[in-house]
């Protein structure tokens, strides 16, 4: 019995000793998430130097710190897209900043608009006559938009560029449900709604072809011709139209193809780069050689004075799905962004304009967030909305109670319709041996039944909801553009536009990006003079954790060896096709009800790599369907 008293006292003294250790770094944790701040006071002269090793989004998701805190790695980083149109553009006027010096290294992407939005800011650079570098290891078409607005272009010997325009594999799933016997209810209006094929075909329908094929050219002629205007030099003809020959003529060497094609300026590895940057701002005093005087991007956007001059503009962002309940930021969580809302109904707001980049997703959500912008319009102000990348399905429902809508040439909108799906799996279970026998008191008990199969009663009931749904959805439209219902089904049934279509159809009215349509608001609410408004970011602050644990667990020893070469925007492309199938199979397996949502909007890597890590992965996504999970309606 002594024996086991000590072994018990050892036993609850390492128990007390692990429980003080973990309360002291939970305490640690606390106060540094609360006293982490970009120190101003690291500006100095020299390059505005943007290490973008991460992806542009239009707001940075929200992370689980116990997640990362378990993994040991760093969340994948994320960039604000005005925050760096505003850090180079007051780097344009700024004495202090030589020039700006772009690390594309490990850049993993963003949106065309956003890509055409910072490129403009970097035009302002070059018209102060100040200079605009890049460097890379492998730029892709992301990438490449960016770097045709510098002044060098510098690839790494080893790497290269290559452009491949939009376009790509959809999964179709068809043959593999019918594999496993499991029945797929689709219920949906529009012909183009081609959300669903992907269940219910094994390839795509001629209509949702026509629709992303016409898109998709739209997208790649805006593409071309920003970076035509940009570098003219860059001869994308010869890239796309017979990239085998051309790679051969440079001999296999993908650095000189991309040198001989103009999409590069110079061949160099960041000693020799950073050698170049340093004869135009300075040496790093004490530094390595290619090391040069710089200050990045937190210290310089801490040092930048907020406007707050004159009356408040609101802007309430709505980025990423839309879903039911407080979820974000980056995704659009339509009880916070209807609680953001109403909180600032009391704020006096001159005017409100509504930044949306989402490619839609819960009915019930984007009519909360839909409503609680009225309330705003009620009071007489002037609602405008401007579209990023995508303001497609319940991304458009959103937009309905706006007097003016901006969009851009490639943004993506429309896909007016919805759907729900509910999968069921009554013939599966009975290749086992398990026979569902209901005891029902009417034809609606026990509905939706996923093991023992829908009535056509409820079938029944959940088509009337979805046309219900759509009608309701093309009469918001045709309210907001003056359009009858018979115009708005017409451009309606589902289809996508691009932004240069969308607004000869109607139903945007003009080009311009957020400060287009904050100027806009501004004028309509009788604030002439600049000096007279400030926009006011509803919802939303910053995150100091996210900065903080990238710091923590940033590793710059090997960060090289985390630097995507040439063959790795290949496997970053497949690793992108793997996200969009965990997505695919999360939207048939989670109960997410009755959907204004478009799945066949193009994705970019950068934002299916976002809905990979909230999705948990592939394995994740499967044990959800084999758990029999099932989607309805709301």
């Amino acid at each position: 019995m002594i024996f086991a008293r000590k072994v018990w006292r050892i036993l609850v003294g390492i128990k007390d000793g692990f429980a003080l250790l973990f309360l002291l770094l939970f305490f640690y944790a606390l106060y540094a998430v609360l006293t982490y701040r970009p120190n101003p006071g690291l500006v100095r002269e020299g390059a505005l130097l943007l290490k973008l090793d991460g992806a542009v989004v239009e707001e940075p998701a929200e992370i689980d710190p116990l997640a990362v805190l378990l993994s040991g790695s760093a969340p994948a980083k994320q960039f604000r897209e005005r925050d760096l149109v505003r850090a180079i553009e007051a780097a344009a006027k700024d004495e202090r900043i030589k020039a700006v010096v772009l690390d594309l290294d490990k850049f993993t992407g963003g949106g065309l608009v956003h890509m055409e939005r910072i490129g403009a800011a970097l035009d302002t650079v070059r018209a102060a006559d100040k200079p605009v570098l890049t460097h890379a290891l492998a730029y892709g078409d992301d990438a490449m938009l960016l770097a045709a607005h510098a002044s060098e272009v510098w690839v790494d010997p080893l790497g290269g560029a290559v452009v491949v325009g939009p376009g790509g594999s959809r999964l179709y799933y068809k043959n593999l449900l019918d594999n496993l016997k499991v029945n797929v209810h689709v219920y949906k209006v529009g012909t183009y709604k081609s959300a669903v094929e992907p269940f219910i075909r094994s390839e795509g329908s001629p209509e949702a072809e026509e629709a992303l094929g016409a898109v998709y050219a739209a997208l790649w002629e805006d593409y071309r011709a920003q970076v035509a205007k940009a570098r003219p030099k860059a001869n994308l003809d010869l890239v796309t139209r017979d990239p085998v020959g051309w790679l051969q003529a440079a001999q296999g060497d993908t650095a000189q193809a991309a040198l001989q094609a103009g999409l590069v300026d110079k061949v160099g590895d960041r000693t020799a780069f950073g050698q170049r940057v340093a004869k135009l701002v300075g040496e790093e005093p004490g530094g390595r050689p290619g090391e040069f005087r710089d200050t990045e991007l937190e210290p310089w956007l801490a040092d930048l004075e907020e406007d707050d001059e004159g009356k408040a503009i609101g802007v309430i962002t709505i980025a990423g799905e839309i879903v039911d309940g407080d979820a974000g930021p980056g995704a659009a969580g339509g009880d916070r962004i209807a609680k953001a809302l109403d909180e600032a109904l009391d704020d006096d707001l001159a005017a409100l304009v509504v930044r949306v980049d989402s490619p839609g997703g819960s009915v019930f959500a984007s009519e909360r967030i839909r409503t609680a912008i009225l309330r705003h319009k009620a009071k007489g102000i002037p609602v405008v909305v401007s579209m990023a990348n995508l303001a497609a399905s319940g991304g458009y429902w959103v937009s309905t109670p706006a007097t003016r809508i901006f969009a851009e040439p490639g943004t993506i909108t429309g896909s007016i319709g919805i759907f729900g799906i509910i999968p069921s799996f009554e013939t599966t279970l009975a290749d086992w041996g398990v026979n569902p026998d209901p005891v029902r008191t009417t034809p609606l008990s026990g509905q939706p039944d996923v093991l023992g199969g829908l009535t056509p009663e409820v079938e029944g009931l959940v088509q009337a909801s979805v046309e219900h749904g759509y009608r309701r959805f093309i009469g918001l439209v045709g309210q907001s553009r003056r359009k009858t219902a018979e115009q708005v089904d017409a451009i309606g049934q589902g289809r996508i536009w691009d932004g240069g279509t969308a607004r000869q159809l109607g139903l945007v009215d003009q080009f311009g990006g957020l400060d287009e349509a904050l100027a806009y608001a501004a004028k309509a609410a009788k604030l002439d003079d600049e000096d007279d408004w400030h926009a006011e970011f509803l919802g939303q602050e910053d995150d100091p954790l996210r900065s903080l644990l990238a710091t923590m667990l940033e590793d710059d020893d090997d960060a090289a060896a985390r630097r995507s070469d040439f063959a790795g925007l290949v496997m970053a492309r497949q690793s992108a096709l793997a996200a969009r199938l965990a997505h695919d199979v999360a939207l048939l397996s989670g109960a997410k009800g009755i959907q204004a949502y478009c799945l066949e909007c193009p994705v970019s890597v950068a934002a299916v790599g976002a809905q990979r890590d909230a999705a948990g992965g592939i394995l994740s996504a499967l044990a959800r369907l084999a758990g029999f999970a099932g989607k309805g309606p709301a």
